[in-house]
Protein backbone atom coordinates (compact mmCIF):
# COMPACT_ATOMS: atom_id res chain seq x y z
CA UNK A 1 0.00 0.00 0.00
CA UNK A 2 1.03 3.53 -0.86
CA UNK A 3 1.16 6.34 2.28
CA UNK A 4 -0.55 9.57 1.15
CA UNK A 5 3.41 10.93 0.49
CA UNK A 6 4.62 7.95 -1.50
CA UNK A 7 1.55 8.19 -4.10
CA UNK A 8 1.96 11.87 -4.58
CA UNK A 9 5.55 11.20 -5.02
CA UNK A 10 4.50 8.58 -7.18
CA UNK A 11 2.48 10.48 -9.55
CA UNK A 12 4.65 13.81 -9.89
CA UNK A 13 7.19 11.01 -10.87
CA UNK A 14 4.99 9.25 -13.75
CA UNK A 15 4.28 12.74 -14.94
CA UNK A 16 8.15 13.54 -15.16
CA UNK A 17 8.68 10.89 -17.03
CA UNK A 18 5.72 10.82 -18.80
CA UNK A 19 6.10 14.41 -20.17
CA UNK A 20 9.95 14.90 -20.31
CA UNK A 21 10.17 14.56 -23.94
CA UNK A 22 7.18 16.67 -24.46
CA UNK A 23 8.99 19.39 -22.07
CA UNK A 24 12.37 18.83 -24.16
CA UNK A 25 11.78 19.66 -27.12
CA UNK A 26 9.96 23.04 -26.10
CA UNK A 27 12.50 25.74 -28.13
CA UNK A 28 13.40 28.49 -25.67
CA UNK A 29 12.25 31.67 -26.11
CA UNK A 30 16.02 33.17 -25.77
CA UNK A 31 17.74 31.90 -28.70
CA UNK A 32 18.70 34.77 -30.86
CA UNK A 33 20.06 31.80 -33.27
CA UNK A 34 18.25 29.84 -35.24
CA UNK A 35 17.20 27.03 -34.30
CA UNK A 36 18.23 23.59 -35.16
CA UNK A 37 15.64 21.52 -36.93
CA UNK A 38 14.65 18.17 -35.02
CA UNK A 39 16.95 15.45 -36.24
CA UNK A 40 18.82 12.88 -34.40
CA UNK A 41 19.29 12.58 -30.72
CA UNK A 42 22.17 14.18 -28.61
CA UNK A 43 25.21 12.01 -29.21
CA UNK A 44 26.96 10.47 -26.50
CA UNK A 45 30.77 11.00 -25.65
CA UNK A 46 31.56 7.99 -27.46
CA UNK A 47 29.96 8.99 -30.51
CA UNK A 48 31.24 12.34 -30.48
CA UNK A 49 34.55 10.97 -30.78
CA UNK A 50 33.48 9.32 -33.55
CA UNK A 51 31.76 12.28 -35.08
CA UNK A 52 35.20 14.19 -34.96
CA UNK A 53 36.94 11.88 -37.03
CA UNK A 54 34.15 12.38 -39.82
CA UNK A 55 34.53 16.30 -39.52
CA UNK A 56 38.44 16.44 -39.96
CA UNK A 57 38.27 13.56 -42.09
CA UNK A 58 35.25 13.20 -43.93
CA UNK A 59 33.30 10.23 -45.44
CA UNK A 60 35.90 7.35 -43.77
CA UNK A 61 35.18 3.16 -43.12
CA UNK A 62 35.39 1.74 -40.42
CA UNK A 63 38.70 0.71 -40.29
CA UNK A 64 39.75 4.40 -41.09
CA UNK A 65 37.62 5.34 -37.75
CA UNK A 66 39.37 2.94 -35.93
CA UNK A 67 43.02 3.79 -37.07
CA UNK A 68 41.78 7.60 -36.26
CA UNK A 69 40.50 6.61 -32.39
CA UNK A 70 43.72 4.60 -31.49
CA UNK A 71 45.64 7.05 -32.12
CA UNK A 72 44.41 8.13 -29.08
CA UNK A 73 42.81 5.47 -27.01
CA UNK A 74 42.98 1.89 -28.39
CA UNK A 75 39.87 0.66 -29.73
CA UNK A 76 38.49 -3.05 -31.53
CA UNK A 77 37.01 -2.82 -35.01
CA UNK A 78 34.10 -4.51 -34.02
CA UNK A 79 33.40 -2.23 -31.42
CA UNK A 80 33.64 0.96 -33.64
CA UNK A 81 31.36 -1.44 -35.82
CA UNK A 82 28.69 -2.12 -33.58
CA UNK A 83 29.06 2.02 -32.64
CA UNK A 84 27.92 2.95 -36.49
CA UNK A 85 25.47 0.83 -36.44
CA UNK A 86 23.84 2.09 -33.56
CA UNK A 87 24.29 5.50 -34.63
CA UNK A 88 23.35 4.33 -38.37
CA UNK A 89 20.05 3.75 -36.20
CA UNK A 90 19.67 6.93 -34.40
CA UNK A 91 20.28 8.43 -37.47
CA UNK A 92 23.96 10.49 -36.61
CA UNK A 93 25.14 8.92 -39.53
CA UNK A 94 24.41 7.42 -42.97
CA UNK A 95 25.98 4.32 -44.61
CA UNK A 96 26.56 4.17 -48.14
CA UNK A 97 28.18 0.69 -49.65
CA UNK A 98 30.67 0.92 -51.73
CA UNK A 99 31.47 -2.60 -53.39
CA UNK A 100 31.92 -4.85 -50.42
CA UNK A 101 33.81 -1.22 -48.46
CA UNK A 102 30.82 0.72 -45.84
CA UNK A 103 31.55 4.23 -45.95
CA UNK A 104 30.26 6.13 -43.21
CA UNK A 105 29.38 10.09 -42.44
CA UNK A 106 27.45 12.19 -40.29
CA UNK A 107 24.33 13.28 -41.06
CA UNK A 108 24.79 17.24 -39.43
CA UNK A 109 27.52 19.36 -39.61
CA UNK A 110 29.63 20.11 -36.81
CA UNK A 111 28.17 23.47 -35.84
CA UNK A 112 24.92 21.85 -36.27
CA UNK A 113 25.38 19.37 -33.67
CA UNK A 114 27.45 22.29 -31.42
CA UNK A 115 24.34 24.03 -31.51
CA UNK A 116 21.86 20.93 -30.89
CA UNK A 117 24.52 20.14 -27.53
CA UNK A 118 24.47 24.02 -26.21
CA UNK A 119 21.02 24.48 -26.94
CA UNK A 120 20.27 21.31 -24.72
CA UNK A 121 23.11 22.53 -22.07
CA UNK A 122 21.25 26.09 -22.02
CA UNK A 123 18.00 24.58 -21.08
CA UNK A 124 19.32 22.12 -18.66
CA UNK A 125 21.77 23.87 -17.04
CA UNK A 126 20.94 27.72 -17.63
CA UNK A 127 17.30 27.84 -17.72
CA UNK A 128 17.76 29.61 -21.22
CA UNK A 129 19.70 31.94 -19.98
CA UNK A 130 22.42 32.69 -22.60
CA UNK A 131 23.53 35.30 -20.40
CA UNK A 132 24.20 32.84 -17.51
CA UNK A 133 25.91 30.65 -19.76
CA UNK A 134 28.83 33.17 -21.58
CA UNK A 135 29.41 34.41 -18.01
CA UNK A 136 30.35 30.68 -16.58
CA UNK A 137 31.54 29.72 -19.91
CA UNK A 138 34.11 33.05 -19.19
CA UNK A 139 34.61 32.51 -15.89
CA UNK A 140 35.54 28.55 -16.22
CA UNK A 141 38.01 29.53 -19.14
CA UNK A 142 39.10 32.80 -19.33
CA UNK A 143 39.43 33.66 -23.10
CA UNK A 144 42.48 34.43 -25.11
CA UNK A 145 42.62 38.36 -26.06
CA UNK A 146 42.03 37.01 -29.73
CA UNK A 147 39.04 35.21 -28.53
CA UNK A 148 37.51 38.36 -27.25
CA UNK A 149 37.86 40.39 -29.66
CA UNK A 150 35.92 38.02 -31.55
CA UNK A 151 33.20 37.66 -28.97
CA UNK A 152 33.30 41.85 -29.08
CA UNK A 153 33.04 41.68 -33.15
CA UNK A 154 30.26 38.88 -32.84
CA UNK A 155 27.76 40.92 -30.10
CA UNK A 156 28.17 44.16 -32.17
CA UNK A 157 27.05 42.43 -35.40
CA UNK A 158 24.15 41.38 -32.86
CA UNK A 159 23.18 44.26 -31.64
CA UNK A 160 23.47 46.24 -35.33
CA UNK A 161 20.81 43.43 -36.53
CA UNK A 162 18.46 43.34 -33.63
CA UNK A 163 18.59 46.98 -33.60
Amino acid sequence: MFTGQALVRNRTTKYFVDNYEARRNIPSMSSDVAPVPPGPPRPTDAELAILRVFWRRGPSTVRQVMDELNQHQPTGYTTVLKMLQIMTEKGLVDREEQGRLHVYEPTRTESETQRQLLGDLLDRAFNGSARQLVLQALATKPAAPEELAEIRRLLDELEKGGA
